[in-house]
């Protein structure tokens, strides 16, 4: 019997790194899982595998997103562990930028995970009872030359974590943030040098939250290789 004290679990922005990971382990601890990402289809082999459910999402949509909420709500009840794993890469000069682009890219990075977590209260907060983690990077803490429509999402997430896990902690919603600071690895793949990140190591790290007490919840914390200097 799994030891998470949550029945379920949405995984939004699905792919082949972290959120793989995290699908293998809740299903490993029993878990229904659903796994949203633009193209589902994609995720057969993660199907397959692990016996999760794929739905399509595109999390910018506030439709698309309260759409998912239900259609996860009919297929393995009400969500209780929700993670928003979504986000979108425009690099280039400030100067070269395409203001559309930017904009749809932050509207994932951010504006997406407030969707999701506007859906996930209105599902947790009336049980009482929920998760919701939001997968950060470097850029959320430090932006780069060439890449501020990511620093600009990131830094959003982190904001946005921050406030609603102040807000939602009292009515018993655990919200974290992870700043994933470091490139993840392939999954499978060895690193002996450890300067790349196990995605199964992360989903630990993911796992391990979701089991701590509510004396003690994290609203934040930071995974990095060790060998890194800091």
């Amino acid at each position: 019997m799994s030891d998470i004290p949550y029945g379920n679990a949405l995984i939004i922005g699905a792919g082949f790194g972290i959120s793989a990971a995290l699908t293998r382990a809740l299903r490993s601890a029993g878990l229904p899982v659903i796994i949203a990402s633009r193209n589902p289809d994609r995720l057969a082999p993660l199907v397959s595998e692990t016996g999760a459910v794929a739905l399509q999402v595109d999390a910018s949509d506030a439709g698309q997103v309260a759409r998912l909420f239900k259609e996860a709500e009919a297929r393995i009840g009400p969500p209780e562990i929700v993670i928003y794993n979504a986000s979108s890469f425009v690099r280039g000069p400030i100067a070269d930028l395409d203001p559309v682009q930017v904009e749809h890219a932050v509207s994932i990075t951010a504006l997406g995970a407030f969707h999701a977590i506007q859906q996930a209260a209105r599902y947790m907060v009336p049980a009482g009872k929920g998760a919701v983690l939001l997968t950060g990077a470097t850029a959320g803490i430090k932006g780069f030359a060439r890449s501020a429509p990511f620093a600009m999402g990131k830094f959003a997430l982190r904001g946005l974590a921050q406030s609603a896990a102040r807000e939602l902690a009292p009515q018993g919603i655990h919200v974290a943030h992870v700043i994933v600071d470091g490139s993840v690895r392939a999954s499978g793949r060895a690193d002996p040098s450890d300067r790349t990140l196990d995605p199964d190591a992360i989903a630990q790290c993911y796992i391990d939250l979701l089991r701590q007490h509510r004396s003690v919840w994290s609203w934040e914390i930071e995974v990095r290789p060790w060998v890194e200097n800091f």
